[in-house]
C-alpha cells in the first residue's frame, strides 16, 4: 500500500487545524504549504513534534519558486534563500523540497543553464539531507511540460534531484501520459493528485480556484495513476487541491472527503485498497420523510391523492408505511420539527447489505447508532452529506424491515398509476455539493451523468445526477452557487421524491382533483410549441394536465409536481418514453417560479 498524503493547502484553518483534520481522517502524511508554516505561531520543531504525536509524516515542503535559469545576481539571492529554507526543513524534519519551474521574467530559455543551476541547488540540499523534486508548472515561463522537466533533471544528473508529477499540470495541458513510462522510478520523487472540471479559461486561474478531489472532475486520474505505478513508483499518493470552497469549509469534513476520494481513485485504478466491491443495487426500498406535526397531514394527503395506501404502522415508532406498486414511503412524525419536512433517509435494495455497510465504513461513512427493540430489523444506516441517512436492506427477506410494520388493512387503490421511485432529488449547501456527489459515487457505486447548469429565477443552479448501470437507483443533486435568501418563503434547500408512472395524465388528474397539482403558466406551452413543436395532441395533453416536457434523441420525458409540502419536500411524477434518461433540467426555472407563486398564494 502506498502512503496517502494531503497538502495543507487543501484545507481550511490554521496549520494545527489542518494537521488535526488530516490525522483524524486517516491520512499517513502531509505536504506542508509554506504560507501555513509562516503564519503558524509554533516553531518548526513544535510542528514536527505535533505531526509525530498525530502519527503524520511530513512528506514534502513546498513551494520553492523562480529558482533556475536566472542571471547571476538573482541566482546568488536564490541560493541564499534556499540555504535558509533548508535549515527550516531540518528543524521541521522534512527532507523533500518542491521546486516549481520558474515564471520569473528574467529567467532564460536555456535547458543547460537550468540543469546547471538545479545541480548546484541539489549539491547544497545534500549537505542538509534534503532532496529536490522539480515540477513543471503548466504556466511555467519556459518549462511547462513534465517531459521537458525530465530532460533537465536527467541532464543535471544529481542523485538528490528528481521529478514531482502533478496531475493538474499534466492533464490540463493534454500531455501524453505514456511518456511517463520512460522515467526510472528512482527519479520519480513525488506524485501530486488533483481532479478538475473541463473549463475553457486561463490555466493559472483554473488551477488556483477550480481543482477538485479525485472523482469529482473530468480528468482520467485512474489511467494516470496506473501509468505512474507501472513505472515502479513507491512514494506517497498525495492530494494537492486549490479550491475556494474547500479552503473555507470545515477542515474535518473536507479531509474525510479527500481521503474518500483517494480510496475511490485507487479502486478505479486497480490498486488494492481492501474495499469490498459495491454490491448490485436493485432499486429504492423506501424513502423516509420526516414530517412534523401539521406537515404529516400534508404529506399523507398528497400520498393518498396519488393513490398510495397506508399499508402499515410501525410497531414501536410513530412511522407510517405508504405503498403503491414498488414505491414505498415512510412518514416519520418524530423525525422533524412542527411544520417541517425533510428526506430523512433513503433505503436501497442491496444484494448484500452487510457488504454495502462494510464498504461504506471503509469509505469513512461510519454506521449510525440506531435504537431498535428486540425482534425489530437491525438495519445498517450511514450518514450522507446534507443530513440524509442511507440504509442498505433487502425487502424480500422474511425478517426484513417490512416485518416491523403491523398491517393496517387499508386497501391499495384499484387503479394504481405509480409503479416505483424514479429518483430522489436533494438540494445541497454549497460546501456539501462536491462531497455529496463523491459520497454517492463511491459508497453506492453510482456513475455520474452529464452535469448541468440552469439559470434559475433566483440564481445559477448546478446539478449532477448519478445512477447505477441499470438505472434502478438514481440520485439527483443540485446546488445554488450563491444564495442570499430563499427561492420561496421558508423553503430551505428543497428536496423531492419522483415517482415513475406509465400514465402521467391519470396521475396529474388525481392531483388536480385533490387541489395538489402545481399549475404551469400558459407562456410555457407557447414557448414549448415554438421550441420543440410537439404534435398538437401531445401539446394539448400537456397543457390540460399542467405537464412539463423534455425531449432528446433517445426519447421523451413528461413530469408534473405537487406544491411544497411542509417546509421543503414535494413530489414529482415522471413518465419516460423511449430511452430518455434525463431529469427535465430545462424546465427547472419554470417549476421553481411556479412553486414560489404557489407558496405565496397559499400563505396569503
Amino acid at each position: 500500500m502506498h502512503p496517502m498524503g494531503i497538502a495543507t493547502v487543501c484545507l481550511s484553518g490554521t496549520l494545527d487545524d489542518k494537521l488535526t483534520a488530516a490525522a483524524a481522517a486517516g491520512f499517513d502524511g502531509v505536504e506542508v504549504f509554506e504560507p501555513d508554516l509562516v503564519a503558524a505561531a509554533d516553531t518548526p520543531e513544535a510542528v514536527r513534534a505535533r505531526c509525530a504525536d498525530l502519527g503524520l509524516t511530513i512528506d514534502l515542503y513546498q513551494p520553492f519558486r523562480d529558482f533556475e535559469a536566472v542571471p547571476p545576481p538573482l541566482l546568488a539571492a536564490n541560493l541564499r534563500r534556499a540555504e535558509l529554507k533548508f535549515r527550516v526543513m531540518e528543524r521541521l524534519g522534512a527532507d523533500l523540497l518542491l521546486v516549481c519551474s520558474s515564471v520569473h521574467p528574467d529567467s532564460v530559455d536555456d535547458d543547460d543553464l537550468a540543469a546547471e543551476h538545479l545541480h548546484l541547488l541539489s549539491e547544497r540540499a545534500a549537505d542538509h539531507g534534503v532532496r529536490i523534486a522539480y515540477e513543471a508548472l503548466a504556466w511555467g515561463r519556459h518549462v511547462s511540460t513534465f517531459d521537458r522537466a525530465w530532460r533537465i533533471v536527467r541532464r543535471a544528473g544529481h542523485p538528490n534531484l528528481g521529478l514531482c508529477l502533478d496531475t493538474f499540470h499534466i492533464l490540463s495541458r493534454g500531455s501524453d501520459m505514456s511518456a511517463i513510462r520512460v522515467i526510472p522510478p528512482e527519479k520519480l520523487f513525488f506524485l501530486q493528485l488533483a481532479d478538475a472540471p473541463r473549463l475553457d479559461m486561463d490555466v493559472l486561474q483554473w488551477s488556483r480556484h477550480h481543482r477538485l478531489f479525485p472523482g469529482q472532475g473530468a480528468f482520467d486520474l485512474a489511467g494516470f495513476l496506473r501509468t505512474v505505478l507501472e513505472t515502479g513508483y513507491t512514494g506517497p499518493l498525495s492530494l494537492e487541491v486549490f479550491n475556494d470552497v474547500f479552503r473555507q469549509a470545515d477542515p474535518r469534513v473536507a479531509a474525510v472527503d479527500a481521503l474518500r476520494s483517494l480510496l475511490g481513485l485507487q479502486e478505479a485504478a486497480g490498486v488494492d485498497t481492501a474495499l469490498p466491491a459495491p454490491p448490485r443495487l436493485d432499486g429504492v426500498a423506501f424513502v423516509e420523510i420526516g414530517a412534523g406535526a401539521g406537515a404529516d397531514a400534508e404529506v399523507a394527503g398528497a400520498l393518498e391523492a396519488l393513490g398510495f395506501a397506508r399499508s402499515g404502522a410501525h410497531r414501536s415508532k410513530p412511522v407510517a408505511l405508504w405503498e403503491q406498486g414498488s414505491a414505498r414511503i415512510l412518514v416519520n412524525r418524530a423525525a422533524a420539527a412542527e411544520g417541517a419536512t425533510a428526506v430523512a433517509a433513503i433505503a436501497v435494495e442491496s444484494t448484500d447489505p452487510p457488504a454495502s455497510a462494510r464498504r461504506a465504513e471503509r469509505l469513512l461513512a461510519p454506521i449510525l447508532p440506531r435504537e431498535h427493540r428486540a425482534g425489530e430489523a437491525d438495519l445498517a444506516a450511514v450518514a450522507a452529506p446534507g443530513g440524509t441517512s442511507v440504509f442498505f436492506c433487502r425487502s424480500d427477506v422474511e425478517e426484513g424491515w417490512r416485518a416491523d410494520f403491523a398491517p393496517t388493512g387499508d386497501p391499495a387503490a384499484s387503479d394504481s398509476v405509480l409503479h416505483g421511485v424514479d429518483h430522489v432529488a436533494l438540494t445541497q449547501q454549497t460546501d456539501d455539493f462536491d462531497g455529496a456527489a463523491l459520497f454517492y459515487r463511491t459508497v453506492f457505486g453510482l456513475d455520474p451523468e452529464t452535469p448541468a447548469e440552469v439559470a434559475a429565477p433566483f440564481g445559477l443552479m448546478r446539478s449532477l445526477s448519478m445512477a447505477d448501470a441499470a438505472h434502478r437507483v438514481r440520485i439527483a443533486l443540485s446546488v445554488a452557487a450563491v444564495r442570499r435568501g430563499g427561492w420561496a418563503p421558508a423553503v430551505p434547500h428543497p428536496q423531492h421524491v419522483a415517482f415513475a408512472t406509465g400514465d402521467i395524465a391519470a396521475a396529474a388528474r388525481r392531483l388536480r382533483d385533490a387541489g395538489l397539482l402545481l399549475e404551469i403558466p400558459a407562456n410555457y406551452y407557447e414557448d414549448l410549441d415554438a421550441r420543440l413543436a410537439p404534435p398538437p395532441g401531445r401539446l394539448e395533453l400537456l397543457r390540460a394536465n399542467a405537464l412539463l416536457y423534455d425531449r432528446d434523441g433517445d426519447g421523451e420525458f413528461l413530469h408534473c409536481y405537487t406544491p411544497v409540502l411542509g417546509s421543503r419536500v414535494f413530489f414529482e411524477v415522471v413518465q419516460r418514453l423511449g430511452g430518455h434518461t434525463g431529469y427535465g433540467a430545462p424546465n427547472a426555472p419554470v417549476r421553481m417560479a411556479a412553486h414560489r407563486r404557489d407558496r405565496l398564494r397559499r400563505r396569503a
